[in-house]
C-alpha cells in the first residue's frame, strides 16, 4: 500500500502520479514490498528569515514486511530530482539489504556444511 503525504505543500495530482508510477516500479523489482505500507513524504522547505530557493524533500519509508523500518531521505530545488533521487538510492539499499541476507544464508550454510562433514569424515574422526 502507498500512501502520499504532502508537508507545507500544495496537493498536487501530477506530483501524486509521478510518486505512484515511480513507487510501483520499485515495488515490481522488489515483491516482498507488496506486503509493506510504503510512506512517501513530499515536502517544501523554506526560510522565513533568509530570502533563497525553494527545497523539495522526499521520504520513502517502508513499513511491514520484509524491508520494515528502511527509510531514504534526498531534497532538492525540483521536486521530482528529489524523487528520483530518493528511488534511485532505494534501489540501491534493498539491493544491499538483499545482498546481506544471501550474504547471511550463505555462511550459514558453510558453516551446516563443513559440521556435516566432520561428522561423516572417518578419517577426521580417528586423528581428531
Amino acid at each position: 500500500m502507498i500512501q502520499i503525504k504532502f508537508k507545507n505543500l500544495d496537493k498536487s495530482q501530477l506530483a501524486r502520479e509521478a510518486v505512484y508510477e515511480r513507487v510501483e516500479t520499485l515495488v515490481e523489482k522488489f515483491e516482498d514490498l507488496t506486503q509493506s505500507k510504503i510512506l512517501v513524504t513530499l515536502e517544501m522547505e523554506n526560510s522565513p528569515v533568509q530570502a533563497g530557493p525553494d527545497l523539495f524533500k522526499v521520504k520513502l519509508h517502508v513499513a511491514g514486511g520484509r524491508y520494515d523500518g528502511i527509510t531514504v531521505e534526498k531534497s532538492d530545488a525540483n521536486l521530482y530530482v528529489a524523487l528520483a533521487d530518493v528511488l534511485d538510492h532505494m534501489l540501491e539499499v534493498l539491493n544491499r539489504f538483499g545482498d546481506k541476507i544471501r550474504v547471511k544464508e550463505r555462511k550459514i550454510a558453510r558453516k551446516l556444511k563443513q559440521e556435516f562433514e566432520k561428522q561423516n569424515n572417518p578419517e577426521e574422526r580417528k586423528s581428531g
